[in-house]
Parts: structure tokens; sequence; C-alpha cells
């Protein structure tokens, strides 16, 4: 499936590390510079029960950044439980619907000009037994964004983020660490990102600190538009080739 429109793939070295706040930003940050974003989940799973239907808060909070017209299309498979899709594809006796991301991806080119695309948890995590979050960053042709903890742990869990990207090809277009403390900031805060962009050649882009007054659940965005446009390098991630690795 081409890309025929730019966009990039948000994934990140965990779960929790904050993929939704940064996609989110991202949107906002776009928005401000007069792009139409399109923003899509393609698998949101723990999503809440209303009526006969399945809510999920990440794939509310980027469409509300971004204002998109298309739900659906923001969330095309949704699932209850908190599990990797493939886990909670075969408890809710569904499976992931691939065809209906794909439809949903390209309804989205049609009506955006840039795609942001957040994934579930890493780049392994499976939609079934032979299908990852990294062939559908395959089918799509996106660059990626990863998204990182800053503090102890974070140097092994972004170098293998970023070697699984590699080894398949993928263009890196950077690193940004998210929830680094504002205060009592560890030396591995200090030293981590500097030592994974000597180790791995891949730009850091910035980080986020911990924000008291955003709340994915409740779509609370606080200063993050500002904040992200201070603290993160926007363009690099719109507009420029990554440097190789």
């Amino acid at each position: 499936m081409p890309a025929y429109k730019p966009g990039i793939f948000i994934t990140g070295t965990d779960t929790g590390v904050g993929k939704t706040v940064v996609a989110a930003g991202l949107a906002m940050a776009l928005k401000s510079r007069g792009m139409k974003v399109g923003v899509m989940k393609p698998v949101g799973t723990g999503c809440m029960e209303f009526g006969k239907r399945l809510i999920c808060h990440d794939s509310a909070y980027l469409l509300e950044a971004a204002e998109n017209e298309y739900p659906p299309l923001t969330s095309p498979v949704r699932y209850r439980h908190a599990l990797a899709p493939s886990v909670a594809a075969v408890l809710e006796k569904r499976e992931v619907d691939l065809p209906q991301i794909r439809r949903s991806f390209g309804e989205l080119q049609k009506n955006y000009d840039f795609i942001i695309v957040e994934g579930i948890g890493g780049l392994l995590v499976p939609f079934s037994k032979d299908y990852f979050v990294a062939n559908l960053v395959r089918e799509f042709q996106l660059p990626l964004l990863i998204v990182s903890k800053g503090g102890l742990g974070a140097i092994n869990h972004t170098l293998l983020t970023i070697d699984a990207a590699v080894i398949r090809g993928f263009e890196v277009r950077g690193v940004i660490f998210n929830r680094m403390a504002k205060t009592n900031v560890s030396l591995a805060e200090i030293t981590n990102p500097k030592v994974i962009h000597e180790l791995s050649g891949v730009p850091v882009l910035g980080s986020l600190p911990e924000m008291d007054d955003l709340d994915v659940d409740t779509c609370r965005y606080g200063r993050l538009k500002e904040i992200f446009q201070e603290r993160i390098q926007v363009d690099q991630i719109y507009s420029v080739p990554s440097l190789p690795v």
C-alpha cells in the first residue's frame, strides 16, 4: 500500500510511555502551522463500553486534538480487554480486521494532508501469530517516530526498538523522550539521550516533561501544544529525512 500523503508512525519502546500524548501534541503543532492533519489509532484495547459501542480513550484524545471529522477512521478496531490485540481477539472472538484498517488509512489519506498513526505498544506487539505492528508499518510505508521513557532502562529499550526498525528497513525519523522529571532529575535522564544518539546515530528530537494539567481519559490538553512546540523539533518530524543509521 503506497503512502500517497506524508505522515509518521509513532511507536514506543513499551506500553505506557506516552505515545498518545506525543501524537496529540504533534497534531496540534502541525495544525497551528496550517496543515490539515489526520490521526489514526488502528487498534485500541482496554476500551470502555458505552451502550453497544466501545470507546477508545486514546483515539478520542487524538480525534479532538486534530479536530478530525471521521471517528470511525481514527479508531477502526477496538477491543474491551487491555491486552495485546492477538490475545484480545481470541477472548472476544473477533480477529483484527486488517482490511478495515487498510480502508480507514486510505480514506484518511484522501481527506488530510498529513497522517499521524499511533501504534499499540511497540513494534513487535502481535495482531495475530504472523502479523505484528511492524507489518502495519511496512504496509503504510511511513517513517517512524519512537517514544521512550527517559530514565533507567531507556538505553536498552530504545536501542532494541531502533534495531528492530533498522533491520526491517524502516526509516527512523527520531526519538522523543516523554514524562521527564521536572525536579530531582536522575543522572540517567540527563545522560541517556546523548548516549542513545551516539550509539544509534538517530536524532533525539526533544523531550516532554511530566504535565499535571493533561489527561487522556478526560481529553484535557493543558499546555501540551505550547510545550510541544517549545521543546520538540517539529520540522525534523515532518519534512527532513533521518540521518543514516
